[in-house]
C-alpha cells in the first residue's frame, strides 16, 4: 500500500512538470529502482522576425 502512494505521488510530480511545458524536457532520475529526482528544462522559441525590420530601416537611411 505504501509503494502505491509513493507511486501516485511521483506520477502527480512528473505530471505537474509536463503540464504547461510547450518545448523542453522533463528529466527523471533513478536510483535503485526508486525515483529519487525530477529535473525540468524550459525553451523558449523566438520567431525570427527582428531581421525583416533591420532591412528596413537600412534601406530607410539610403
Amino acid at each position: 500500500m505504501t509503494k502505491l502512494i509513493a507511486d501516485e505521488i511521483w506520477l502527480n510530480r512528473i505530471q505537474e512538470q509536463v503540464n504547461g511545458l510547450e518545448y523542453g524536457s522533463v528529466q527523471i532520475t533513478v536510483h535503485n529502482g526508486t525515483i529519487v529526482q525530477i529535473e525540468r528544462t524550459d525553451r523558449q522559441r523566438f520567431e525570427n522576425s527582428s531581421s525583416g525590420s533591420k532591412k528596413q530601416a537600412s534601406s530607410n537611411r539610403a
